[in-house]
């Protein structure tokens, strides 16, 4: 009796491969290739997960060599130089990776996005004063200036270029004044969570920081004229 047909073979990709025919010899089976995609990740999250596993021992910058990392992370070192030029850039990955990630804005409001980068410069200090290797990290950086350099125009340069950009499209939406200086407004939003978060590292961050330096900025510091007292029995309107 003849066996039910089997399942046609499918190639890796899952395409239904086509019947070579009754008495045709079998193709040769050849290896399933490797989904670099998935492996890739793979690897890039075993040796990001490295350097953290080595900073968390209380490894410092200094003493972090790309030979002990790919030893760490189970790798050669020639996969790490593949993916990074050098320290410095494999560092401002894992910062990047272990920092919380950059807010999703909609690129077409202006207050609303500002108030919501301004939110995650909050979370982001909230996060660095309870983790022990983000506060090392980030005091060892700024005494190597190239690494410090790196992070600058990798991650700091772009964040202030879309704060920038968030500012512009508020006073393109009348929000903000159009008769004042953009780069100025953007520093002075910026500026007092910055104070907090970097040069006063035991400050307060309340909740409704961001939405509390917006308001102050739109009200203005200039205090408010007096009305004029009204005296009992006094007419509220001069003479005719």
């Amino acid at each position: 009796m003849r066996q039910a047909a089997q399942n046609p073979a499918r190639d890796p990709a899952g395409v239904q491969a086509e019947d070579p025919g009754e008495g045709a010899e079998p193709p040769c089976q050849e290896p399933e290739p490797r989904r670099g995609r998935p492996r890739s990740a793979a690897v890039e999250r075993a040796i990001l997960d490295a350097v953290v596993q080595l900073l968390e021992t209380g490894e410092t910058l200094d003493g972090l060599s790309i030979e002990r990392i790919a030893r760490t992370a189970g790798v050669g070192k020639a996969t790490i130089y593949r993916r990074w030029s050098g320290k410095e850039e494999l560092f401002v990955d894992v910062l990047r990776d272990i920092e919380p990630p950059d807010p999703t804005v909609s690129g077409t409001a202006g207050l609303d996005d500002l108030r919501i980068m301004l939110e995650s410069m909050r979370t982001r200090s909230l996060a660095q004063r309870s983790s022990a290797v983000l506060h090392n990290v980030f005091v060892q950086m700024k005494k190597h200036p190239r690494l410090w350099t790196e992070y600058q125009s990798t991650v700091l340069g772009p964040r202030r270029a879309a704060m920038l950009a968030a500012v512009q499209r508020a006073v393109d939406a009348g929000e903000l004044r159009d008769d004042l200086d953009v780069e100025l407004m953007n520093d002075l939003f910026l500026g007092p969570m910055l104070v907090r978060t970097v040069h006063r590292p035991d400050a307060a961050l309340p909740e409704d920081l961001a939405d509390r330096i917006i308001a102050t900025l739109l009200q203005g510091l200039a205090p408010r004229p007096a009305k004029p007292q009204v005296t009992a029995g006094e007419p509220t309107t001069a003479p005719v």
